[in-house]
């Protein structure tokens, strides 16, 4: 039976790399760990570890790749074709040629047993890494390499959870390099599942690398990403999961809050900018000051927003009464035109030229308008100079939008409002003035 070989503690791969920043660099500890160990009995010849050996050693990366490739050919069936893969992978990694890396990584983890866990887990590491870096490369970018790339770093984090620590590694340094390695493997398993559309399997991969790292801005961006395109959107968690990344000052912050309010109108679609720019806003100071989703957090849907419009019975009440119908119903309302809106005027016209500010009241009964003392509407018309004519309690009808709202006091604000014409006063003729003169009849000529 062939001999499993053994990568040393020493030989284990060691990640510099910032996962969410998308830098990283690949490297391995002295290359004598990797030599083959002396046995009583060798499984292989004198001239073959010289050959091994001298690949090993070259320090020029293109010249080591031939002599791996001499090696190869020459001895196919070698005992020491572990240490030739770990050799090209490394090499390859590090002539940026990523899909190599991970042709020479996956033959690694072919070897199964013939290579202890620690081997098999920095072939999974090192095969994880040259995706991500190289994830934006043409032939990374199929549905094989990455369903491969997702089952292979599962793969990674089931060897990991088997990899004991060496003796000679410090408990602590132990203890980083297998958070380390978690936080790769889960992040490559989340990225793919994301580009596969497997948005479930996405979220949960993101979840457990913010378990390991609540404070990583970046997969709380990528979270949130992923909660939106779930059918249907988890709209709650993934709008927050993006303030998170915002208030974590997440890289490009300003691009990330872009693609929330962005995100917001799609999933609103309201009619009202600056309504979206105040819930942004509203949700970016709850996620700075606290890492934990409000328990009473829910943000409208355009399918709740139009349930509002739709309930015309509870518009005035529910403004009135605030608090979550409140805002659903204002932010149902808010930038709409609403015609022939019945108002009983409370004062005169306020004339700025040909602008004209009316202060109104609406009720919900005949009884309630006539028995108000105060205003809860202002209405601006616009190119309508006639209406500076109505008079104190006139009952008037207007087409305007909706633009502003106060529950305290109650007043609704609406702009580019105009007057139905049946409700505006008729010319009176001024008292003194006579009218133009009439024409006397044209005389008839001769013979007609």
């Amino acid at each position: 039976m062939m001999r499993k070989w053994t990568i040393t503690g020493a030989g284990l791969l060691w990640i510099a790399i910032a996962v969410g920043a998308g830098a990283g660099k690949l490297w391995a500890a002295p290359q004598a760990a990797a030599a083959a160990p002396a046995q009583a009995k060798p499984t292989y010849t004198l001239a073959e570890y010289n050959a091994y050996k001298d690949a090993d050693a070259e320090a020029n990366p293109q010249q080591k790749i031939a002599k791996l490739d001499a090696f190869v050919k020459q001895y196919p069936n070698s005992t020491l074709m572990p240490y030739i893969y770990r050799d090209y992978y490394l090499t390859d990694y590090a002539l940026k040629n990523f899909m190599g890396t991970i042709e020479y990584a996956d033959k690694m983890i072919a070897l199964g047993d013939k290579v202890d866990t620690q081997g098999q887990l920095e072939a999974y590491v090192a095969r994880a890494q040259a995706y991500y870096v190289g994830q934006g490369m043409k032939e990374m970018q199929t549905p094989d390499v990455q369903t491969k790339a997702r089952d292979a770093a599962v793969a990674g984090l089931k060897t990991l959870d088997a990899w004991k620590k060496p003796d000679q590694m410090p408990e602590d340094g132990y203890n980083q390099q297998v958070k380390g390695f978690k936080v790769l493997l889960n992040s490559i398993a989340a990225m793919t599942s994301t580009s596969l559309k497997d948005y479930p399997g996405a979220a949960t991969f993101y979840k457990t690398v913010l378990t390991i790292d609540s404070t990583d801005a970046v997969s709380h961006f990528r979270l949130g990403v992923v909660d939106l395109q779930m059918t249907p959107p988890a709209a709650n968690d993934g709008f927050w999961e993006l303030a998170r990344s915002i208030g974590l000052k997440a890289p490009n912050a300003a691009q990330v809050q872009t693609y929330l309010k962005n995100q917001l109108i799609r999933y609103q679609q309201p009619s009202c900018d600056k309504l979206v720019d105040d819930q942004v806003a509203e949700l970016v100071t709850l996620a700075t000051s606290s890492a934990d989703k409000p328990a009473t957090l829910n943000i409208p849907s355009a399918a709740d927003l139009q349930k509002a419009r739709d309930d015309t019975a509870n518009f005035l009440p529910a403004l009135k009464g605030g608090g979550d119908a409140g805002k659903v119903m204002w932010l149902a309302s808010c930038g709409l035109e609403y015609p022939d809106v019945g108002v009983r005027l409370m004062d005169a016209p306020a004339v700025d030229g040909d602008n004209v500010t009316l202060k109104v009241f609406r009720g919900a009964t005949p009884e309630e308008i006539e028995a108000a003392t105060e205003a809860n509407m202002e209405v601006k018309i616009v190119g309508q100079p006639e209406a500076k004519k109505l008079e104190k309690d006139a009952v008037v009808r207007f087409t305007g939008t909706l633009t502003g709202y106060t529950q305290t006091p109650f007043l609704l604000t609406w702009d580019k409002a105009k007057i139905n014409p049946e409700d505006l006063p008729e010319d009176k003729p001024t008292p003194g003035k006579k009218g133009p003169a009439k024409k006397a009849p044209a005389k008839k000529a001769a013979g007609d």
